[in-house]
């Protein structure tokens, strides 16, 4: 009876450990970015009412990020901003960290997500090798007597911001049938949310 009832504790205390850790991991990490820039607006509020109001501080990034997203939505304030970036990016340290911080944080935006049209399995960086890949574009090369359709496929060799981007013929793409958010879910698992068995249907 001893070895059924620890059967018994032991399958589910693993299964409890993997549904709650997930759960408590990503409410520790919600909790810690929201208190860091609660922390980093509070000091000024402290010295005016004399004390730490909770939130307030997290308030005002929510307001300054709004605001900076009016100023960017603008054509003029797209402008300045741009002047501004290029003044940026002439500071060594800065021109070196600012690039790659822009393009993760571009990675996960809804534009960046919007171009993403399928994802699909191409053969790459040799036959009989297959890697995940986002098509972004259709593009029709002439060469001297013949056309040939041919697919831009995003592959991400480092997460999602980092990657190459390859060209290959239409047909010898292959669709998964996966939504362009299971892809991600994909590359930032490194793999192991991939399905058992995928479409074989061409685009």
């Amino acid at each position: 009876m001893a070895g059924p009832l620890r059967n018994w504790f032991k399958v589910r205390f693993i299964t409890g450990f993997f549904v709650t850790v997930p759960a408590i991991a990503s409410a520790w990490l919600l909790y810690v970015f929201w208190d860091a820039i609660d922390a980093f607006f509070s000091p000024g509020y402290e010295r005016v009412f004399g004390r730490r109001i909770p939130g307030l501080g997290f308030l005002t990034a929510v307001l300054f990020i709004l605001f900076m997203g009016t100023i960017a939505t603008n054509v003029v304030g797209r402008r300045i901003l741009a002047r501004i970036e290029r003044v940026f990016a002439r500071v060594p340290i800065f021109r070196s960290i600012y690039p790659s911080i822009k393009q993760l944080i571009e990675s996960f935006s809804p534009e960046k997500r919007q171009s993403f049209k399928a994802v699909v399995l191409a053969e790459h960086p040799r036959e009989g090798e297959f890697v995940f890949g986002f098509v972004t574009s259709e593009v029709l090369v002439e060469t001297p007597g013949r056309k040939r359709e041919m697919v831009t496929v995003f592959v991400p060799t480092n997460n999602l911001y980092l990657g190459d981007v390859i060209m290959v013929p239409r047909q010898d793409v292959i669709s998964t049938g996966l939504t362009v958010e299971e892809g991600i879910r994909i590359i930032l698992s490194a793999g192991t949310a991939t399905p058992s068995r995928l479409p074989r249907e061409r685009l």
